[in-house]
């Protein structure tokens, strides 16, 4: 038989290169986490080994990580600026490079040596104080491609995660997207309900066409799931994580409780931290402080809907701040006696993390991601939920707190202690070393299905050659393994 042309045996043994998946390392119980392992359930036999993770030496080394994040997570206020300003502080620490695409609004000159990038905006037309950028021009494309990604990872949904999906085939990298606001909930509070099914169905392209889906909590894994937005193994968990020094009873203000109570610190505070915005169900609280004629409230934070509370609460026993931030808003939240969550279309809750953080009893709304915060095990001994909706199921549950400053500091210290157990390093470090490589392990495994026509053909019509482990097609680490290995 005449001898293979060099090319084609180069391109033949980069092809079959691409498709081995390397069947030893695992870590973490495997991957194939579905949104139900999320939840406790055990991880089949063949999730486990769909999970293969890649070499431990490709994890350890340094990364270059392309974040788009849109809205600003340094200008715009909500739970997931914290999220990812901890996850960008910690994969600096660890030694990865990182790139933050973002909006123009806000973005600083420097943050912990990450290279930042704006882009120009427009006002969301539903709420415009959401700016929103596709973040795809010359200027944008040229930069992540000079910064040559290992991988890019985009906030969902948005305009932006369209760009961010676009340069990452363009340029050939895995690309993760962190879901963080469920849209679909919101539509009816803001414009036509039959935008829902749209809605979806852009959800649904996107997060087919990624590689990983992160989501803050299982009760919003279990909806993208049971939404067939992606493959269930392909839907991942960000840890829930709280700056614990930051938000801390030691905080805990006089002061600042003059403020918030309007010169009346001896009468029983409510307190609410968040953005002020239609899909919060912040009309809840005006039924709740009917009720309350001796209590106070105060609400930190601002948003579209603050001028319309503000009437609804004209000549009741409130106080808007606005916003606060670094001290003084550790101080609001440890100044108040409980916190009231009534929201309810929380992917996470981080507001919930960090009133618990501070040593005060919570009382929140049992749906979406707030069940994982007080899961059922935990009601009345880390803070309350109640029933969406149920007026005297919340004042079940928040009146004796209000009444019983002994329960307030018991329910307080044991939230405490609960989250204390949770770390943004802790969390960052999983989806560095975890959840990036079943990014990677799953793009690979996309692109050697695409190849498998070229393999077949060049199978039948060439030699079988012996794989030479120093070449590659695309870049990127090697994988190993035989000629019959198989997903």
């Amino acid at each position: 038989m005449p001898k293979d042309p060099p090319i084609i045996l180069s391109y033949w043994k980069n092809i079959h290169q691409e498709s081995q998946v390397p069947k030893r390392k695992r870590a973490g119980g495997g991957f194939g986490v579905r949104s139900s392992k999320m939840a406790g359930d055990k991880v089949t036999e063949r999730e486990e080994e769909e999970g293969s993770l890649l070499e431990e030496t490709e994890t350890s080394r340094p990364r270059r990580i392309a974040l788009f994040v849109e809205p600003s997570p340094f200008a715009y206020v909500s739970g997931y600026k914290n999220r990812f300003q901890n996850f960008i502080k910690y994969l600096r620490e660890m030694g990865d490079e990182v790139m933050v695409v973002t909006t123009h609004e806000g973005v600083p000159q420097e943050f912990y040596g990450a290279k930042l990038i704006g882009s120009r905006s427009f006002p969301c037309p539903w709420y415009q104080k959401v700016p929103l950028s596709l973040a795809l021009s010359p200027r944008i494309i040229s930069e992540v491609a000079a910064f040559k990604p290992d991988i890019i990872h985009a906030s969902s949904p948005g305009v932006m995660v369209f760009g961010a999906l676009a340069i990452a085939k363009m340029l050939c990298v895995p690309i993760v997207m962190s879901y963080h606001t469920h849209v679909p909930v919101y539509i009816p509070r803001y414009t036509f309900s039959w935008l829902v099914k749209p809605m979806w169905m852009v959800i649904k392209f996107l997060h087919r066409a990624a590689d990983l889906t992160l989501v803050p909590s299982a009760a919003i894994g279990r909806d993208l799931e049971a939404a067939q937005v992606a493959a269930a193994n392909t839907i991942r968990l960000w840890n829930k994580g709280v700056d614990s020094e930051s938000f801390h009873p030691r905080f805990r203000s006089h002061e600042m409780r003059l403020r918030l109570s309007d010169g009346e610190p001896e009468k029983p505070l409510i307190v609410h931290v968040g953005r002020l915005g239609v899909e919060k169900s912040l009309d809840f609280l005006k039924r709740v402080m009917d009720r309350l004629p001796n209590a106070r409230i105060a609400f930190i934070g601002d948003g579209p809907y603050r001028e319309e509370l503000e009437k609804m609460f004209t000549g009741m026993p409130a106080v808007f701040t606005g916003m606060l931030s670094g001290e003084e808003l550790s101080q609001a939240y440890a100044s108040g006696d409980v916190f009231v969550m009534p929201s309810e279309s929380e992917t996470l809750g981080l507001v919930v993390l960090e009133a618990m953080s501070s040593g005060i009893p919570v009382v929140a709304t049992r749906a979406g991601g707030i069940i994982d915060i007080i899961p059922e095990e935990q009601e009345g001994k880390t803070g309350f939920c109640y029933t969406p909706g149920d007026l005297e199921d919340c004042l079940m549950k928040l009146k004796p707190l209000l009444q019983d400053k002994e329960l307030r500091e018991t329910i307080g210290k044991a939230a405490r202690n609960e989250m204390e157990k949770y770390d943004w390093k802790a969390a960052t470090r999983t989806i560095r070393n975890v959840q990036y490589n079943a990014a990677i392990w799953f793009w690979r495994k996309k692109r050697a299905q695409l190849l498998r026509p070229v393999q077949w053909l060049a199978k039948f019509f060439f030699k079988s050659p012996q794989v030479s482990s120093s070449c590659r097609l695309f870049g990127g680490p090697q994988l190993k393994g035989n000629l019959d290995g198989d997903f």
